[in-house]
Formats: structure tokens, C-alpha cells, sequence
């Protein structure tokens, strides 16, 4: 699978992101007494990973799927359930755009496409804590990004969102931008939503580094169900060639344009209601908990970590 060294530079904590300033909640659990050793640390890591973990990894997949696209097709064409979830690589993406230059019309275009992605970032947060959280981390990682893989997928994003991008929504960016696999960009968002929890508990509880690594391998089945699941996602949401005609377009005018993108080539609100229709099938599982221990440590004034 091509794309697997640059899935292993953006999973790594020592990227200068600045990832591992955020706990992810474990923080704000131990200063609460609900996770004192490995076994509720192994329950935290589980159920962080079956509801934000997952949230997220459909989104860097679905941010990662768009970047490709953008650089692949332009603005000529829809979205369509794109062969490389199961493996490889998107379209390598072209060259930074000279920031002197202004965006053209489909520029511009792509720009409000990754406005509406990094919206539905922020409506499945529903703690303004995870949020601010969300954007720190995200704007690190774009400004990286833009360094180590320069893009006019990244560039656009930066322009698009200047406060910064949920974390997901940079991560898949920037995965495309160095030619992963939406699958890829899953796994790796997936796979950060608990080895920073479990890094940050090692240091909060003074736990053996070798029985937190243990929990994490045996996560690991888990993290591929996660990638799948956030990916299948997005395959289901694809369009249906075999529904009978007249169907969609009764009830769902949008869906003409993810069928026969060619009737309207070029048309910006044709192609943003088949990007939409796509990401309406994005998981949002709430994690009532994780809000709550976001929202804490907000207001705690000794802390170690940001978030």
C-alpha cells in the first residue's frame, strides 16, 4: 500500500504538531478518580475510541477523499465511491499556490466546500472546550503540514478556515497532501485518538509504559474495525445506480448531480449538494462523557495538559 510511510510521520507523537500537549480527556478523569490503573484506563481507551475515535476517522477520511478530489478533478465533477479505501493512494496534489494570486472561481469554490466540511467537524462537537481543543490542534498540524507536504489542498483549507480546522479535518488534508489513502487517513486519526490518552496516563499515574503499549496492541483489531467503519461510511452514502429512475429526484432533487454529474459540469451548487448528501451519512456518536470531562478541565487551574 502506497502511502504507508507518510501514514506513519502523521501518526507519529513526535511530529511537531503539538499533539502531545492534549490528553484527551484522561487528564480531567484521573484528577476525578475515574481512571486510577490500566483496567479503567483499557475501558477509557475503548469507549473513546468507539465514539470520538470513530467521529473522527470518517471525518480525516471524508477531508482526505476531498483533497484528492480537488486536485484530481477540479471542479468539474461529483464525488463517487472512490477504489482507494481498500488501499493505495489518492492523486498526488499539485504544487503551493502563489499566495499573490488570487483564487479563481472553482478555487474559491473548493475553499466553501472545506468551510461546510470543517461545519460538520463542529456540529458533531458538541463541548465548545473539545472544539477550542479541536482547532488548537488542527491549526498546529495544518501549519506543519503546509512545510513538510505544501499543497493547494492545504492552502485552500488554511484560506478557508483561518481560526483553524477541527484536528480530522487538517489530518485528512494533509494526508492526501502526502498521498494517502482516505483508509489511511481513518487509521491514523483513529489510532491518535487513543495513544495520546494512553501517553498522557503514563505520565498522570506513573503506570509501566510496556502494560499501557500492551492495551494499545491489543486495540489494535479495534483501530482497523474503525477505519472500516468510518470508510463504509462514506461508501454508503455513494450514489445508487440501480434505484429506479424518477426515485431520487422526487424526493431528493440533489442526488441528480452525485448520479449524472455531466448534466451540470462546472455548476458549484450542483456539486456541493453531492459532497453534502455524502457527508450526511458521517457517524456522530456523542460521547456525553468526554464533553463533560472537556468542559472540566477547561476550568481546572493545575493542569499538565491543554486539553
Amino acid at each position: 500500500m502506497e502511502g504507508d510511510a507518510a501514514l506513519l510521520l502523521l501518526a507519529d507523537s513526535r511530529l511537531p504538531a503539538g499533539g502531545h500537549a492534549h490528553s484527551g480527556g484522561v487528564e480531567e478523569a484521573v484528577r476525578r478518580g475515574t481512571v486510577t490503573g490500566t483496567g479503567d484506563l483499557a475501558r477509557f481507551l475503548r469507549g473513546r475510541l468507539a465514539t470520538a475515535g470513530l467521529v473522527t476517522a470518517a471525518l480525516a477520511a471524508t477531508a482526505c477523499e476531498l483533497a484528492a478530489a480537488e486536485a484530481g478533478a477540479g471542479a468539474a465533477t461529483a464525488p463517487a465511491a472512490p477504489a482507494a479505501y481498500g488501499g493505495g493512494a489518492g492523486p498526488q496534489l499539485g504544487a503551493a499556490r502563489d499566495p499573490k494570486v488570487p483564487p479563481a472561481d472553482d478555487a474559491a469554490d473548493g475553499i466553501e466546500l472545506w468551510r461546510r466540511l470543517d461545519t460538520e467537524a463542529d456540529a458533531r462537537t458538541a463541548s465548545p472546550a473539545q472544539r477550542e481543543a479541536a482547532r488548537t490542534q488542527g491549526r498546529l498540524l495544518l501549519r506543519t503540514a503546509r512545510r513538510l507536504w505544501p499543497s493547494a489542498a492545504l492552502d485552500a483549507l488554511a484560506r478557508a478556515v483561518p481560526e483553524g480546522p477541527h484536528h480530522p479535518v487538517a489530518l485528512g488534508a494533509a494526508a492526501a497532501s502526502a498521498g494517502c489513502a482516505p483508509r489511511q487517513a481513518a487509521l491514523a486519526a483513529a489510532y491518535t485518538s487513543v495513544t495520546g490518552p494512553a501517553t498522557a496516563a503514563v505520565r498522570l499515574l506513573g503506570l509501566d509504559p510496556v502494560t499501557v503499549h500492551r492495551l494499545l496492541a491489543g486495540l489494535a483489531p479495534a483501530l482497523e474495525d474503525a477505519a472500516r467503519a468510518a470508510c463504509a461510511a462514506l461508501d454508503d452514502a455513494a450514489p445508487a445506480d440501480d434505484e429506479p429512475d424518477g426515485r431520487e429526484t422526487e424526493h431528493h432533487p440533489e442526488h441528480i448531480s452525485e448520479r449524472h454529474p455531466g448534466q451540470q459540469p462546472g455548476h458549484p451548487h450542483g456539486r456541493h449538494a453531492a459532497w453534502h448528501a455524502r457527508w450526511r451519512a458521517l457517524p456522530g456518536h456523542s460521547a456525553p462523557a468526554l464533553d463533560l470531562l472537556a468542559e472540566g478541565h477547561l476550568t481546572n487551574p493545575m493542569k499538565l495538559f491543554v486539553s
